[in-house]
């Protein structure tokens, strides 16, 4: 998807090796467009900086681990070698989650709540000033339904993305500059984010959840996501069947209650 609004932009993508964040990488790969990639598998980053070279972009990859803060800091004093400004900022990089509440150790908790949150907000004010630096800059928060509403088998993955829309929308409010912020909220999209969720004893899910497999596509997403990034939409809901539950939240929560429980809940 190819659109002059993000012509000689600078975007850092996290998580772009995989899922949304290669697809939304893909979408945005076109000449004049300078992307910023980053993940902890290089390997399949490589082929991303590849496919979005052959699609006319410029492409710079950088390894980040979000779990690891001295690898926050590394690639950002990497990006800052590259680059004075970072035009748009897409916190795509994280983790999920499928236990039980009472039986998930603290340590898998903070996992999931350091990779999707506390990460989130320390690569956002680590590169405020390269944001700060664009005639418009944006961030971009991969949150989710979840960040919504509670989901069983995602309590730390729900509180995380909780945290992230609290955080950001408090930063949004106090804000006085030209910077922006997006919120994105998908429900389930075709990416093998499920393989890699935690169990309760932080250990690898290791499968493609039926409701993962019948979402929406990567690319789908991406599209919205672009469209909202270009909207500056305050907050966006990606979603198909899934819109039944935020109207059934908003309506009623014993009607809410009632559809989660019939739910296929993998």
């Amino acid at each position: 998807m190819s659109n002059n609004y993000f012509d000689n932009k600078i975007i850092l993508i996290t998580g772009a090796s995989s899922g949304i964040g290669r697809a939304l990488s893909l979408e945005l790969a076109a000449p004049n467009v300078h992307l910023f990639i980053a993940s902890r598998n290089m390997e399949a980053l490589q082929h991303v900086k590849q496919q979005c070279i052959n699609k006319g972009a410029m492409c710079t990859v950088f390894f980040v681990d979000v779990c690891d803060t001295a690898s926050i800091f590394n690639m950002v004093e990497a990006v800052k070698s590259k680059t004075t400004v970072i035009d748009v900022l897409v916190n795509n990089a994280g983790i999920s989650q499928r236990s039980l509440a009472a039986e998930t150790q603290m340590q898998v908790d903070r996992m999931v709540m350091e990779t999707n949150y506390f990460s989130t907000v320390l690569l956002t004010k680590s590169l405020w000033p390269l944001l700060l630096q664009s005639k418009q800059g944006q961030v971009v928060l991969m949150s989710s339904l979840t960040g919504t509403f509670g989901f069983p088998l995602r309590s730390a993955y729900a509180a995380a993305k909780h945290a992230v829309e609290g955080f950001f929308e408090s930063w949004e409010l106090e804000n006085k500059s030209k910077v922006s912020f997006s919120i994105i909220a998908p429900g389930r999209v075709q990416t093998n984010i499920s393989y890699s969720a935690l169990t309760a004893q932080g250990n690898v899910h290791g499968k493609l959840d039926a409701g993962q497999a019948n979402g929406i596509s990567a690319q789908r997403c991406a599209q919205k996501i672009i469209k909202a990034i270009i909207n500056k939409n305050h907050k966006v809901y990606i979603v198909s069947n899934e819109r039944l539950l935020l109207f059934a939240n908003w309506l009623s929560k014993p009607l809410f209650r009632f559809l989660v429980k019939k739910l296929n809940l993998t």
